[in-house]
């Protein structure tokens, strides 16, 4: 992280109002009524409790507010939340790259997909996420070489990479035929 405090005004400048939702512990979708903070507060996981924006907000809290953000189609303000982290950590470059793409900038994202692969070559997730950036550039043989690197990674595992893929695969192609 490049600090360890983070003040108030520097979330704030980061564009973060945040509602209970994106700052739900837990994967994604649902929280519990332990779990969601109000405006103006943040989860930490490290501490299992909500903690004002001026506390220090660890890693994972960091990781998981900007997933949420992005998942959500706050895709600045999840690249804002998620510049906070720690740039050594796979999984918040996937999310980078992730938010990159979805705001069009496509070749910026792929230079986050490298840096998070170059951490982790196994990462079925940020290969299927460049596999989709390389379809928006038009590189069909480099998405399909992705997705037979996941199906390999994957070894005969039920793989949502894969199937999510494959599937943005064959949309591209049935678009291209029409």
């Amino acid at each position: 992280m490049k600090g360890t405090t983070i003040s108030s005004a520097l979330l704030l400048s980061a564009g973060l109002l945040l509602t209970t939702p994106a700052f739900a512990a837990g994967s994604g979708g649902g929280s519990s009524n332990n779990d969601a903070c109000n405006a103006g507060w943040v989860w930490d996981k490290t501490k299992r409790k909500c903690v004002r924006q001026s506390s220090e907000v660890d890693q994972e809290s960091l990781y998981e507010a900007g997933r949420s953000l992005a998942h959500a189609g706050r895709y600045q303000e999840a690249i804002n939340v998620l510049e906070l982290a720690s740039a050594d950590d796979k999984r918040v470059l996937n999310y980078l790259g992730f938010a990159n793409r979805k705001l069009g900038r496509v070749e910026v994202g792929l230079g986050y997909y490298q840096a998070a692969l170059a951490i982790d070559p196994e990462y079925t997730l940020v290969r299927e996420y460049m596999g989709e950036a390389l379809l928006q550039k038009g590189d069909l043989a480099g998405a399909l070489e992705q997705l037979a690197e996941i199906r390999r990674l994957c070894n005969g595992r039920d793989c949502s990479e894969y199937g999510e893929l494959s599937g943005q695969i064959a949309d591209y192609i049935n678009n291209q035929d029409s």
